[in-house]
């Protein structure tokens, strides 16, 4: 299985020149089976102004074009998270489109980030673990500041979850924390990790890049720059199940 991060240079141009150069992007990604994207790169994490005005339906434009560049593609596209629009309520939902162009799952992002952010006074927070069906196994959804809280982790295992995919727009100044986590939440739960952040700057933000596709054993099997790149890796899905049962921690746990 391929997997391929798009690690998108964030700036301050508009909605439209953001989802134009994204969709080259994928155009331009090397054949992949997966292709994921950051967290609300449609506008920038730290755009706070531009969340209402930027926002759409799940049925507006950019995800319409998404579902057309993933049955171009023949592959499923995470197509990171954008800020939804639901009758006036707005959430950071991240959204995962199969091959042929259908939305696959929905996730709105749980743990707002309150800490020198405007997202948690500005959108609401989602409520529903997602764990999707995929033809590589059962993977569990989920955005950026997330990564903080393993509780969440550990109940998408108990839903099955072998899988985790992550947008994020983790910013500079924390680069050490994002690797720790990455590598925690892959290894404590025997899953592989695919994360997808921004690069670039958003507003004098700067973000951390360093994408990442972390094994079951906690080793990291990609990792991007801080600028712009594709993060490609190729995964063997199979690993997880045989690493669970030859280190069958997770049958050892004793707190639930």
């Amino acid at each position: 299985m391929i997997v391929t991060c798009i690690q998108l240079a964030m700036s301050d141009q508009s909605k439209e020149k953001n989802v134009a150069h994204a969709l080259r992007l994928i155009d331009e990604a090397p054949p992949s089976d997966l292709i994921l994207l950051p967290e609300i790169w449609p506008c920038g994490f730290f755009s706070f102004d531009r969340y209402q005005r930027d926002s759409e339906a799940i049925d507006g434009p950019i995800v319409t074009e998404f579902r057309k560049a993933a049955l171009k593609r023949k592959c499923h596209i995470f197509m990171g998270s954008m800020v939804e629009n639901d009758n006036d309520h707005l959430y950071n939902t991240s959204i995962l489109l199969n091959p042929e162009g259908q939305i696959a799952a929905r996730y709105r992002k749980i743990h707002l980030f309150g800490y020198q952010s405007k997202e948690a006074n500005l959108l609401e927070p989602g409520e529903d673990i997602v764990v999707a069906v995929t033809p590589w196994g059962r993977s569990g959804l989920s955005t950026c500041y997330d990564l903080r809280f393993p509780e969440l982790y550990r109940r998408m295992v108990d839903q099955g979850a072998a899988f985790f995919l992550v947008a994020s727009a983790w910013p500079h100044v924390r680069l050490a924390a994002w690797k720790l986590f990455n590598r925690c939440r892959a290894h404590e739960n025997l899953a592989f990790l695919i994360s997808c952040n921004c690069a670039g700057t958003n507003q004098g933000k700067k973000y951390a890049g360093h994408s990442m596709v972390v094994d079951p054993w906690g080793q990291v099997v990609a990792e991007g720059p801080e600028e712009e790149n594709f993060v490609t890796a190729e995964i063997e899905p199979g690993q997880v199940n045989a690493i669970r049962q030859e280190f069958p921690a997770l049958e050892d746990r004793r707190l639930t």
